[in-house]
């Protein structure tokens, strides 16, 4: 057989697929590794896809979705983002991962830079890689309280760098960049004539009363792609459906790349999504309170024995430093999946400079989570044992 592509070959595989992988060989281990909510997709959105298979719906549609779903999401995000939008502007994708993955096919040539954080979801750094993209660094550091910032950013910017990606509400961390730190980044991006992708997709996933802060609500919404999700809104994850909010003018760019990889997201998928955006909303609150219970109880365990970790704001999962164990965050997470049959994602899976880290997913049911946090902690007491 001839040799796949240099790009395949190179990436690759998500550090949270490979633990997730090892823990379902082991049939009682709690799996706190996946960003997978445990709530069922509310009802009224499952009858709506329902309807609409029954009705015929069931069809190409255009490119960029079809008009409802996109009118709806830019009222959307005019509502409770703030931000100024119209349809034309909206692209619906088979997930975030789709709106990503085109933004930066539609935005790069071979052998420009894409700027991510680290620690950062895996997946930025795998689809740059797949287009020949090269992957810079900026580092969010616990004693910034994980914000990122601009002086610690300039720095890896280079003739090559075209964009600049943030992502908050953060996967892994849970930090919500605050409004001036996002200033600081959109002035950085304006100096150096960058692209800002902002991947808002637990924008809804903000917890102690607080709001997440869109970069397009404060000016220069020409260089600022939005992208969204219902996967984790709505527990939506196996629908597949996102979009990328874009300049007027690049819209149409992102548009085009649909048709060649993907043509379009089904039908079905589209009027479920249009029935999550104007239907009743009490079930995002529902799962917004539940996650913030789960990080209450989480947090009190672990302050309960001396176990440092980055406070959450947004988001659903916990940043725990396994520094203290005298392992890397692999070795570690190894052992509590042998020992204690608890599956968590080390950090070196999100970043070189993140492997004295773990993250723990909220997704899970309250009694599994607790039960998962008790056992990481007496790993890590064992640890501390001579």
């Amino acid at each position: 057989m001839r040799e796949p592509s240099n790009a395949i070959v190179r990436m690759k595989r998500s550090g949270i697929r490979e633990i997730f992988d090892r823990a379902n060989q082991i049939p009682d281990a709690i799996h706190l590794e996946m960003g997978e909510p445990d709530f069922p997709t509310p009802q009224h959105i499952r009858d709506a896809a329902a309807r609409a298979a029954n009705e015929g719906h069931t069809k190409y549609t255009p490119n960029a979705g079809i008009t409802e779903l996109r009118e709806a999401a830019a009222d959307k995000v005019v509502r409770r983002n703030g931000v100024e939008a119209t349809p034309n502007q909206v692209v619906i994708t088979p997930g975030a991962i789709a709106a990503l993955y085109g933004t930066v096919m539609a935005l790069c040539n071979r052998g420009d830079e894409i700027l991510i954080s680290d620690p950062s979801w895996p997946n930025y750094a795998m689809l740059a890689g797949l287009q020949d993209v090269r992957v810079g660094r900026y580092p969010m550091r616990p004693k910034d309280a994980m914000q990122p910032r601009a002086d610690l950013i300039e720095p890896s910017i280079t003739a090559k760098t075209r964009i600049l990606l943030i992502n908050s509400p953060c996967n892994p961390t849970g930090t919500v960049v605050d409004r001036q730190h996002m200033r600081d980044l959109l002035q950085l991006a304006d100096e150096h004539d960058l692209w800002l992708i902002s991947d808002e997709v637990y924008d809804e996933m903000v917890f102690d009363g607080g709001t997440a802060v869109s970069p397009a609500t404060l000016g220069n919404h020409d260089r600022i792609i939005s992208i969204y999700s219902f996967s984790k809104t709505y527990a939506m994850t196996g629908w597949r459906v996102g979009y990328a909010v874009a300049p007027p003018e690049l819209a149409p760019y992102l548009i085009k790349t649909q048709e060649p990889v993907t043509a379009c997201v089904n039908a079905p998928a589209q009027m479920a999504a249009v029935a999550a955006l104007r239907g009743p909303q009490d079930c995002v609150n529902e799962m917004r309170e539940a996650y913030e219970s789960r990080r209450n109880g989480v947090m009190e365990i672990l302050d309960r024995a001396g176990v440092p970790y980055v406070r959450p704001s947004g988001a659903f999962y916990l940043w725990i430093d396994i520094g203290g164990s005298g392992m890397n965050a692999t070795d570690f997470a190894r052992r509590l999946l042998e020992d204690h049959h608890v599956a968590v994602t080390p950090g070196g899976a999100f970043g070189p400079d993140s492997d004295g880290f773990v993250r723990v997913s909220l997704a899970s049911a309250a009694g599994l989570l607790n039960e998962g946090t008790n056992r990481l902690v007496t790993a890590l007491q064992a640890a501390h044992t001579p």
